[in-house]
């Protein structure tokens, strides 16, 4: 690997140096925040810049992007640069009007968490996850590459795409799922203690990613707005068709217009890819009742080994108020009558 510099030691940056590290790769690191750099390093994500490097990576917030990439390319005139910043065209076509687009490549890994700060850093981040190269024309195929082998490093699936689809694309999987989420947990603040607490997993599930930074997604939603603009408008259609049905709900295809987004849904879904790029509905679901106990859902996992059943996917809900937990799942259907048979003759509780 060539010599990579990290600007930037927040939640990608650490975890870009840990998973480089991970690799017997010690990337050099930059931040403006002393405590952060200290901390970053402490973790073991990298050194203090010292060298001049060969690629660059620019993990700051999306609205320093622009300016912290160019400096860079100025400052560095034989390195290539990318940024991981979720939001591309606006960068792309700043950083071409500065005359230095020949040596940016723009990239952005899909992957992150609630939680953000070196602290939140994890070396597993981008492991399995699509890391989504974006070149402009004038950009080199050597910066490219060099991008794309960085990817393959830590882990990570290449996919390259223009900056203006990579927009499109995100716009619809990744930030209306951020909007309507928060949507839905801002109507929580009208709830009543009493109600809250029927919470179930499936709240737990739609609003969990309420809990993002919103400073850092005013950021991403002003770059992506023009993107964003007409699903957020097809969602008020679907919700304007909804309230009418729902305002008289005995009325002629009251029903069948809930009944359809209901549907719709269950359609959308299914073309999530799953793992191996598979479907969600190819897969038998087995539900087994455990106890809330140190080892209780280790002994499940051995069991269902030794039997020869492979876990395709897997949910934990725990049952509030209850010393259990739920565990969902998810196998081969060929493998799905096996494995309920021999969880009940074994003295699994099966729900």
């Amino acid at each position: 690997m060539p010599n990579i510099k990290i600007v930037g030691t927040g939640l990608l940056g650490t975890s870009l140096g840990l998973a480089l590290a991970r690799q017997g790769i010690v990337a050099q690191l930059v931040d403006n925040s002393k405590s952060a750099l200290r901390l970053a390093i402490e973790y073991g994500a990298g050194v203090e810049a010292h060298s001049e490097p060969d690629l660059v990576v620019v993990c700051v917030p999306p609205d320093s992007t622009a300016e912290i990439v160019i400096e860079q390319l100025r400052q560095h005139p034989s390195a290539f640069v990318t940024d991981v910043a979720s939001v591309k065209a606006e960068i792309a076509r700043q950083v071409a009007e500065s005359g230095l687009g020949e040596r940016y490549v723009g990239s952005h890994p899909m992957a992150g968490r609630e939680k953000g700060g070196p602290a939140a850093g994890r070396a597993d981040l981008f492991f399995a996850r699509p890391w989504v190269i974006c070149p402009r024309v004038e950009s080199s195929s050597e910066g490219a590459e060099l991008i794309r082998d960085l990817a393959i490093k830590v882990g990570a699936l290449p996919v390259v795409l223009s900056p203006e689809d990579h927009d499109q694309a995100v716009a619809l999987v990744s930030h209306l799922p951020q909007l309507m989420s928060s949507a839905l947990a801002a109507q929580l603040t009208s709830g009543t203690e009493q109600s809250l607490g029927l919470s179930g997993q499936g709240l737990r599930d739609s609003s969990r990613i309420a809990a993002s930074d919103p400073e850092l997604w005013v950021q991403i939603i002003s770059q992506n707005s023009k993107a964003l603009l007409p699903l957020v408008s097809s969602v008020r259609a679907d919700l304007e068709r909804l309230e009418n049905a729902l305002s008289d709900i005995s009325a002629p295809g009251a029903l069948a217009t809930v009944h359809e987004l209901l549907n719709r849904g269950n359609v959308g879904v299914s073309r999530i890819p799953g793992k191996h790029g598979g479907k969600f509905a190819n897969y038998s679901l087995v539900t087994v009742m455990i106890d809330d106990a140190p080892g209780a859902l280790a002994s499940l996992f051995m069991f269902i080994g030794q039997i020869g059943v492979n876990i395709e996917d897997f949910k934990l809900e725990h049952s509030p108020g209850a010393p259990i937990g739920l565990v969902e799942i998810q196998v081969l259907p060929q493998s799905a009558e096996h494995l309920v048979a021999e969880l009940s003759k074994n003295g699994w509780r099966l729900v």
